[in-house]
């Protein structure tokens, strides 16, 4: 299985509304393509910004393509990201695993 992580961040005035809409963008999109096996959002609050961390879980780099594209390496963004001031890296990372074990 192939972990595909992305970080971004937002002022804390948009953590709720960015929330919303990685829910509706990055997430369900995501768990929309076949190979595709869970996503996982976790927000962290440092000074005076919110930071998501977007795992998403795949069985194959083609999986990850049907997503992403061939520049599969590049962070997927969505035309109203920048309505909530988002501050994306710019690229993302790909981790192949055994398993994965829920805490």
């Amino acid at each position: 299985m192939i972990v595909r992580t992305w970080h971004g961040c937002v002022p804390l005035q948009h953590r709720q509304g960015f929330a919303d809409h990685l829910h509706v963008t990055g997430v369900k999109h995501a768990k929309e393509i076949a190979g595709n096996r869970g996503a996982f959002v976790r927000q962290e609050v440092q000074g005076e910004y919110a930071h998501f961390f977007l795992a998403t879980y795949w069985t194959s780099l083609e999986a990850i393509k049907c997503f992403a594209g061939e520049a599969y390496q590049v962070a997927v963004t969505y035309p109203d990201d920048e309505a909530f001031a988002l501050i994306s890296d710019p690229y993302v990372f790909h981790h192949q695993v055994d398993e994965i074990v829920e805490l």
